[in-house]
Formats: C-alpha cells, structure tokens, sequence
C-alpha cells in the first residue's frame, strides 16, 4: 500500500482530527462521512454519527460506504432509526455538536452557498440547493466546512448564503436570530482555518507540509489573516490511509 495520501485523503483525515471522542456529527455523505467514519475507527470510538435521513449511531462498514443518506447501508448498526424531521429536532434542541458540510462557494466569514451561481433569476449554475445544510449551519453548536481549496470556491462575496456563517462579521449571527453554534473551522487541501473571534474572518491556523501563504493567497479570492503562529499539519498515518482506503475502496469519493 502507498502511504502517499492523494489530496482528498488528505482533506478526510485532516478533517477526521477535528472530532472528538463523546461527540456527535452531522455528517453528509461523501468525505464529511468518511471523515467521521474514520474519527470513529480511530481517536473517537464513542462518537456517534448522525446522518440527514434520520439514522443515529451508525457504524460504517469498510467496503459499504452509502452514497445516499436514504440507503440503508447507512444504518448498519444504527442505535435510532427516526424520521428526517427529527435529527433537525435534535440540532433544535442542542444535541449536536458538530456539523460537518461542504459547498460550491464560501466567503471570508464562512457563509456557503450551494444554490445558484450568478444572479438568483438568471443563474450561470442552478447548484443542488440547502437540503439540510441550512439547519446544520443554524443549528449545530459547531460547524465544519470540508471543501477543496480553490480560487473559484474561495470568493469575496457569496452568490447566495444558504448556510449561515457569521453572516457580516461580528454579531452577525445574534441579529438574524440565530442564537448559538457558528464556523469553527474550515478544513481544506491546503491547510486548516480558523476564524478571528473579534472580526469573524477567515484565518489561517495550519497549512499542510510543503503549502506556503503564497499558495494559499493564490488560491483564495480575498485576503485571508494569518494566526500569530501557524501551524504545520502532520500527514496521514499509514493506518489512517488504510482504514480509509478499506472504507471506500472503489473510491467513490477519495478519487
């Protein structure tokens, strides 16, 4: 096996890292999924996994990554089998710790936007829409944005906020409503982001080995800060790599 890690293996392991042990996830399909699968295999075996279609507690079987939130290879021995509407009963009541989602855009203060690209009435690209990400991006304590790391996707200014960052900066989220939870992180192919707590924007909190900020402003369409000490990622582990390999080895999402 090759301990070289492809660039989406690198954005799943990294993202692994960033859950904890006693937790739960909102986890879509695709890498947010094997990302928490993973965390579970590894560092955070109590770490109970929600996914959209109402499963709670799943263990992902290697070699049976769902790619769907409705198949029932998501629920392989899944605690609670409920109705979609209750897993966003349960971000409501503030039983989610972290949700993890990706988008076709995001901005310096975190909002993503996943449903049009141009203007909302006469769109360059109709994109798939919220789903769930809006409640996920409102209601959990915490969120995660995993995305490659592009100039495209990396944009001054959203073309539409489906899911809530910190809106404009500093209370941002308090004057729409939205009470608690937030962007803690932004995990990407080139590095891990944070967000300043005085102003909300984006800041770079980890590059990967070999990224420079010049890589990072290359790939970014706004300025990005810097924390006072950036810090460098360490690579994937041959175990990490090849528990996720087994996970999804047709590599349907690792490429």
């Amino acid at each position: 096996m090759t301990t070289i890690a492809s660039p989406t293996e690198w954005l799943a392991v990294v993202a692994s890292r960033q859950l904890r042990d006693h937790t739960t996830v909102f986890a879509g399909v695709g890498v947010p999924l094997l990302a928490a699968a993973l965390a579970q295999a590894t560092h955070a075996p109590n770490l109970t996994i929600v996914v959209e279609g109402g499963i709670v507690g799943p263990r992902i079987k290697p070699g049976r990554l769902p790619i769907s939130t409705n198949e029932m290879r998501t629920a392989y021995r899944a605690t609670m089998l409920t109705g979609i509407t209750d897993t966003f009963l349960l971000a409501q009541r503030g039983a989610l710790d972290v949700g993890f989602i990706g988008g076709a855009q995001i901005d310096p203060y975190g909002n993503v936007n996943t449903t049009v690209i141009g203007d909302y009435a006469r769109p360059k690209v109709r994109l798939p829409g919220t789903g769930g990400a809006n409640d996920i991006a409102s209601l959990c304590r915490q969120v995660i944005i995993v995305t490659a790391h592009e100039r495209r996707r990396f944009v001054p200014r959203v073309a539409f906020v489906t899911s809530p960052g910190w809106l404009d900066g500093a209370g941002g989220r308090e004057r729409a409503g939205l009470r608690f939870g937030g962007v803690s992180g932004v995990v990407t192919t080139l590095g891990v982001f944070g967000f300043d707590p005085t102003t909300r924007r984006m800041r770079v909190d980890a590059l990967h080995p070999g990224v420079t900020m010049d890589d990072v402003r290359a790939n970014t369409g706004f300025e990005v800060l810097s924390a006072d000490g950036i810090d460098t990622t360490a690579p994937p582990a041959a175990d990490e790599l090849e528990l996720l390999r087994a996970l999804d080895p047709e590599r349907r999402f690792l490429g």
